[in-house]
């Protein structure tokens, strides 16, 4: 018998965001690019700097369902370096979505938004990254991105 899914939290990414540049509506979606200024990462025994530099892609489907694919870096406090690129999805009620965009805070218990962070790193000390799958269970709200990233057992 295959043993159960398990998770473990690890830490949270709390990421500042610039205002939305506007791409378009290209046939299928709208494409957004949300620019990534900084933040933090924080858990038990991590701490970094999310660095100003980055983005999340975003394609935003006619009914609201959202596909992410941000790419970033963060610089931990014993001065390693992880990039991330960290690909999910955020979907609800069209009108709560509406809200977000709006700039509104919703209940982030009322939006599906799920990721699936992937690190690189040449920092022995976090190579654990790099060796096991995770994922992010997020939340949006007008100035930043909130991410509690889950280790895959």
């Amino acid at each position: 018998m295959v043993a159960a899914l398990q998770t473990k939290y690890v830490f949270s990414l709390a990421i500042k965001i610039g205002p939305p540049i506007v791409a378009g509506d290209f046939g299928y979606g709208t494409r957004r690019i949300i620019p990534i200024l900084g933040g933090e990462v924080r858990g038990e025994g991590i701490k970094g700097t999310i660095l100003p530099h980055g983005a999340d892609f975003q394609t935003i489907r006619p009914n609201g369902f959202t596909e992410l694919e941000a790419k970033y870096a963060f610089e931990m406090d014993d001065g390693a370096m992880v990039y991330i690129e960290n690909v999910g999805i955020r979907f609800g009620p069209k009108e709560l979505l509406d809200r977000i965009a709006n700039g509104e805070i919703v209940d982030p218990a009322l939006i599906y938004f799920r990721s699936v962070p992937k690190f690189e790193t040449g920092a022995e000390k976090y190579r654990w990254l790099m060796q096991n799958l995770f994922v992010g269970v997020g939340a949006r709200y007008p100035d930043r991105v909130e991410i509690d990233v889950h280790q895959v057992l």
